[in-house]
């Protein structure tokens, strides 16, 4: 069994600041790819950032500068700096990890339950 925990949404004004995490655990042999996806109501789901094993980094454009991702590979815990929050960013954030289990099934998506975002203007 595996399970995605994110943490660390919440309500901020615009221009704040928020940190979400989300960490991984269960039968797991190995992470590759972790990252972030919001999903505004109405909208799809669009990825906000990922980061892979070896630690590059991809951002979508519209959080570039303002969001940063990071992982601690130890702790099988990824992580999403947000500042300079806009009424934008508001949505449903949630965990995504590519990752191999303990018995060898390969997981591509695998998905978190998922954290609120509200930024008010």
């Amino acid at each position: 069994q595996v399970q995605l925990v994110e943490s660390g949404g919440g309500l901020v004004q615009a221009g704040g600041s928020l940190r979400l995490s989300c960490a991984a655990s269960g039968s797991i042999f190995s992470i590759d790819a972790m990252g972030w996806y919001r999903q505004a109501p109405g909208e799809q789901r669009e990825l906000v950032a990922v980061i892979i094993s070896g630690g590059n980094t991809n951002y979508a454009d519209s959080v570039k500068g303002r969001f940063t991702i990071s992982r601690d590979n130890a702790k099988n815990t990824v992580y999403l700096q947000m500042n300079s929050l806009k009424p934008e960013d508001t949505a449903v954030y949630y965990c995504n990890a590519g990752l191999t289990t303990e018995r060898g099934l390969r997981l591509n998506h695998y998905w978190g339950q998922g954290t609120q975002v509200t930024v008010s203007s």
